[in-house]
């Protein structure tokens, strides 16, 4: 009876092992992935129907099987799910305004190529390599856009950091300031084939992070005056390391998002152009910078003139933010009248100490085939 008796604390003991480890399968029991495969990136999408579809389907309409087949990399992998997040939201969008749905083969090629390469990396990264504190900044194949990975461990029945390794990836808006970045998290790390590093990414992430839909439903500026008039600007104080420093007022003019004009001791100032000729303005655009929304203009009015000195205000703005770095705000006005020169009377930034912004100009909506052939001409 004894012997029954051990025997059946011994089963009983065992079921309960047993039964917990179970429960708690994901830390004791983790599912087998496959780690190493032979042959190349894009073999192993295309080894995987059902799941890669369509980051086969988009490498293949860009011409980047070379790149996936025979370069360096480290691939964020999309799984079909991403898309399909994208492409309906994207949809839903265009219906209500009774456009016609957009396909990953009619989708325009330029926005697709560059929202792809921020998943495909230079370079092979195992997740060991990405153990810093703050990560690894990682550079695109095609274009160095830069973006951001770190290895992280997530929470597992009530172990803190006692659950399976993930990577956090971060599109980084090329801000150095984390709250400007959007995130997503991988499934599956570490797959190895002969030329890549594969990591999965959340098929509940948004393929192109928070920019597919706002850039396939973006409208662009009308065309900016300053580009087709041409003419002289001037500023009321210059950037405190004169007009050849890399932050001078010159890069308010530039129309390159990326390049800035920052005053520090700011109370008010203006910026001005004066167009070769008198030309109607009927918007104009305020860009912010890379960084410090605390630098921001918020309170301003555009004023217009043709002699330099008796001046009418064509708009005022008051308590305007900026909710992301580089955004570009057109301000369409109300003015039919032919004016030469064109100031920014800037008041307040929003922090008060000091004023920056990526860019300014005046625009005209009825100068398409202007606009149309500044292009052809560059």
């Amino acid at each position: 009876m004894k012997i029954v008796h051990y025997i059946g604390g011994f089963l009983l003991f065992a079921g309960v092992f047993i039964s917990s480890c179970t429960k708690d399968g994901g830390y004791y029991e983790p599912k087998v992935i496959e780690r190493d495969f032979q042959g190349n990136a894009y073999e192993y999408l295309k080894s995987k129907p059902g799941v890669y579809d369509s980051l086969v389907k988009v490498i293949d309409r860009l011409g980047m099987q070379s790149i996936v087949q025979d370069s360096n990399i480290t691939l964020f992998a999309l799984t079909n799910q991403s898309f399909q997040l994208a492409i309906t939201n994207l949809n839903n969008l265009r219906r209500l305004a009774d456009r016609p749905n957009e396909y990953l083969e009619s989708v325009t090629y330029e926005h697709l190529d560059t929202m792809v390469t921020q998943y495909i990396m230079r370079g092979k990264y195992v997740s060991d390599s990405l153990q810093k504190q703050d990560g690894l900044r990682l550079l695109g194949v095609r274009y160095g856009y830069p973006m951001q990975a770190r290895l992280a461990k997530t929470t597992s029945s009530g172990y803190v950091d006692g659950g399976p390794e993930i990577i956090t990836f971060s599109d980084t808006k090329r801000s150095q300031f984390e709250r400007d970045w959007v995130v997503t998290s991988t499934s599956s790390i570490n797959i190895e084939t002969d030329n890549a590093i594969v990591h999965v990414v959340d098929q509940d992430h948004v393929f192109g992070f928070d920019d597919f839909v706002s850039r396939l439903t973006f409208i662009p500026p009308p065309p900016n005056l300053f580009q087709i008039i041409g003419g002289t600007a001037s500023v009321s104080r210059e950037n405190s390391g004169g007009p050849n420093a890399i932050e001078a007022s010159q890069f308010a003019f530039d129309g390159n998002p990326e390049t800035k004009f920052l005053l520090g001791g700011f109370s008010s100032e203006w910026l001005q152009f004066e167009l070769n000729e008198a030309t109607v303005a009927d918007s104009y655009t305020v860009t912010s910078a890379n960084d410090f929304p605390d630098r921001d203009p918020i309170d301003w009015n555009l004023q217009a003139s043709n002699d330099g000195e008796n001046w009418v205000t064509l708009d005022s703005r008051s308590a305007e933010i900026f909710d992301q770095r580089f955004q570009q705000k057109i301000f369409h006005i109300s003015n039919e009248v032919a004016y030469k020169f064109y100031r920014l009377n800037i008041t307040r930034s929003r922090g008060g100490s000091s004023m920056q912004m990526a860019d300014w100009s005046v625009n005209n909506t009825t100068m398409e085939d202007a606009q149309a052939s500044l292009t052809i001409n560059e």
